[in-house]
């Protein structure tokens, strides 16, 4: 609890801006008050965003359609609106979208009856709520949600969503931008006409003639559409995104990796990534002591949020004064960074990973940029405006540890 009551200290105009100031306005909550919608950040820009791929053919998909890797519409499929591959605006908002993702997984699922489902969903009228399917999740007849447009409906599948044949109908005046379906695994939906925001931990599958989403679909490996209409209508079509007061996910980490026996075989490390306004930024610094080679970060290419605890980093260095290139891993498993660990990769076939001797990784995922105005250019400032979910106002990483260990010297 000190962590959640940690995010709830006087800023609240920050706290509300911020991903996972919300997340603890909703997780754990009752049924009755779980309804504040998650924040899916710059991925509400999106109709269709798949990390591993979009793939679509004899379909219509009306908004912006983006991945990590490559986006593919065949000839026969249309896409009314921009497309975004591998790009600073694509990764920020698969970022994004994992972030809103984990929230709804750590949602707890309530005690009663009436919110825990199984098997098929068709032929039910379900009101505004936090809803838990066990199982594989099925739809092959009408499924009606009826609230008034206020109204959130969140559904939590443990594995996969299958849907044949059926619909999602709102009525009410509920409102469609306001349904969350987030699967474990895959969604595949074959025939269907389907409403709300899918996220998926897997892929995502439209099939079948007339298939039809109204909403988003968001999966962290591939999207594949065929014979299928997708559309974000006008009063989902975004939610705030990057900007002054924009939330975003960064890291920052110092210490050491014991890569022998000895001081001798200690490499050291100092590293800072995230995205900015719509940029990667960052630097690293790594010493292998052994070889004595050193490597100096150039430019940060990529950024992804693999997991709620991990984050992947890639850019351009000076490796022993050569131009190269390096991908990092690095994960943040608790305060006292002793299960913290560090991986490096390096072009030139380079490679050491494993748990810290020293220091400490730490994420900063509910960072709020500041107004411009006495912004230091590296996105801290004094405090003021910060909702990082931790306790200690958006310390540094190390505790004391040098980013080069103790007693060691650059």
């Amino acid at each position: 609890m000190k962590k959640i009551e940690s995010m709830f200290r006087p800023h609240t105009k920050s706290l509300t801006a911020c991903l996972f100031g919300m997340a603890a306005l909703v997780a754990g909550a009752s049924p009755a008050f779980a309804q504040s919608a998650p924040s899916l950040g710059t991925a509400s820009n999106f109709a269709v965003l798949g990390g591993a791929g979009v793939t679509c053919t004899d379909s219509t998909i009306t908004g912006a359609v983006g991945s990590l890797l490559t986006v593919t519409p065949t000839p026969t499929c249309t896409v009314n609106g921009p497309i975004n591959e591998g790009d600073a605006t694509a990764t920020q908002a698969y970022n994004d979208f994992v972030l809103a993702y984990q929230q709804l997984a750590d949602i707890s699922c309530p005690a009663d009856a009436a919110h825990n489902l199984s098997g098929d969903l068709g032929g039910q009228t379900l009101s505004p709520g936090v809803y838990c399917i066990s199982g594989v999740g099925l739809l092959t007849s009408q499924l009606t949600l009826n609230g008034p447009s206020s109204g959130i409906w969140i559904f939590k599948a443990a594995s996969s969503i299958t849907t044949i044949g059926g619909s999602v109908v709102m009525a009410g005046g509920g409102n469609a931008c306001n349904v969350y379906w987030q699967a474990g695994t895959a969604v595949s939906l074959d025939a269907t006409q389907f409403v709300g925001n899918v996220l998926a931990g897997s892929a995502i599958t439209f099939t079948g003639v007339g298939s039809s989403l109204s909403g988003r679909a968001l999966a962290k490996t591939a999207v594949t559409t065929t014979g299928t209409s997708i559309n974000v209508n006008g009063e989902c079509a975004s939610q705030p995104g990057p900007g002054p007061h924009a939330c975003s996910d960064r890291v920052t980490g110092g210490g050491y990796l014991n890569i022998g026996r000895g001081k001798a075989n200690k490499a050291n490390f100092g590293v800072t990534a995230g995205i900015r306004n719509g940029a990667f930024f960052g630097s690293l610094t790594y010493i292998d002591h052994s070889t004595g080679m050193k490597v100096k970060g150039t430019d940060v290419t990529a950024y992804v949020v693999v997991d709620a605890n991990t984050r992947h980093i890639e850019g351009t260095a000076m490796i022993d004064g050569v131009a190269g290139t390096y991908a990092l891993d690095v994960s943040d498993n608790g305060r006292s960074g002793k299960r913290d660990t560090f991986a490096i990769k390096l072009s030139t076939g380079y490679s050491a990973s494993g748990t810290l001797g020293g220091g400490n990784i730490k994420l900063h995922k509910g960072h709020c940029d500041k107004p411009p105005k006495g912004d230091n250019g590296h996105g801290d400032h004094d405090g003021q405006d910060h909702c990082d979910n931790d306790d200690n106002g958006d310390q540094d990483h190390s505790h004391g540890d040098s980013p080069f260990g103790k007693g060691d010297k650059k």
